[in-house]
């Protein structure tokens, strides 16, 4: 019997997807606790039209991604921090500050898509990238100075 998965299930698969189940897993588990509902040809139907839809708004939120990333590329942000001697800093310039700046600039980048080498505990200049998960990636230059 062919199901659509409303919910995520272990070994059956997951939300949204087409799937063959037996007849008696899928009317005596799935339906009651409401993981499935049967592939009828009209909910087929809606299910192929929403998973058209889905890839459309994918692709393009790909492709604003890498317009982004182009603009991006090569930008230069500048903190002025405290520092003590030999040039280390009173705590870390984090992900979460590089994408606060990076807003003021008027790029909306999640802090967890800025990677660092290593964390920032020194005066001097930096390098960090920023990467989406379809492999696009672009390196920005981070400045720290004593405030």
């Amino acid at each position: 019997m062919k199901v659509i998965l409303a919910k995520d299930v272990k070994d059956v698969g997951k939300t949204g997807e087409l799937v063959n189940v037996s007849e008696g897993f899928a009317r005596n588990f799935l339906f009651p606790r409401k993981l499935a509902a049967e592939a009828t040809e009209k909910r087929v139907k809606e299910w192929e039209h929403l998973k058209r839809v889905a890839e459309a708004s994918k692709k393009k939120a790909a492709a604003e991604r890498q317009e982004i990333l182009k603009k991006i590329t090569g930008s230069t942000v500048t903190f002025k921090v405290q520092a003590g001697e030999n040039d280390k800093l009173f705590g870390t310039v984090t992900t979460a500050d590089i994408s606060k700046e990076l807003e003021k600039l008027g790029f909306s980048i999640d802090r967890r898509d800025i990677h660092l080498d290593e964390q920032i505990k020194v005066l001097g200049s930096h390098k960090a990238s920023v990467r989406y998960s379809e492999g696009v990636e672009a390196t920005i230059q981070i400045n720290v100075e004593r405030a």
